[in-house]
């Protein structure tokens, strides 16, 4: 009963995280899991060479499986579909990286989520309201704000003729990307 108890926690776990993945598809910015398994100790039986009957030996032995276990989740980090949404601030990374925010109480906090806006106050914003980093300024009546590749956000001011650079988004990276 053992045996097949353990497996029956494997496969519940891998259905509550088969069903987190599908419940978050639309998420932005959302990485999937995979849950992972290994075997529990097996239990030898009989030990090669063990006489099996009048003529015969064992070649290899025979091992008894004692059940599986739950090692953990692991974050998948494929790129996403990206979808085009007309919002000029709306951003998507293309392979490795997180955008800046400022949390609450000041700390630094990182997503990929880049559905940003401009506040009341004029500051590039996520959704959620937390400050991108470093702090980028979209000035009252600013019009055709673009965002090159390399994160330069440029904008038409009022009163000039030219766009200008309002600010530059930093993408950070980690080396252990896992490790989040």
């Amino acid at each position: 009963m053992h045996i097949a108890r353990t497996g029956l926690d494997a496969q519940d776990m891998r259905m509550r995280v088969i069903s987190n993945n599908l419940a978050n598809v639309n998420t932005t910015g959302f990485k999937k899991d995979r849950a992972a398994f290994e075997t529990l100790a097996y239990q030898t039986v009989t030990t090669p060479g063990t006489q099996s009957t009048a003529e015969t030996k064992y070649a290899t032995g025979l091992n008894l499986g004692t059940g599986v276990k739950i090692q953990g989740t692991a974050r998948i980090d494929t790129q996403g579909a990206m979808q085009t949404t007309g919002n000029s601030l709306d951003l998507a990374l293309d392979g490795d990286g997180y955008f800046q925010v400022q949390m609450p109480g000041g700390t630094l906090g990182y997503t990929r989520a880049g559905n940003f806006s401009r506040s009341a106050e004029g500051l590039l914003v996520t959704s959620e309201g937390y400050q991108v980093q470093p702090g980028i300024t979209v000035p009252e009546g600013t019009t055709g704000i673009t965002i090159g590749r390399d994160g330069t956000v440029s904008a038409m001011v009022p009163g000039q003729t030219e766009a200008s650079q309002i600010g530059q988004i930093q993408v950070a990276s980690f080396p252990n990307g896992a490790g989040l």
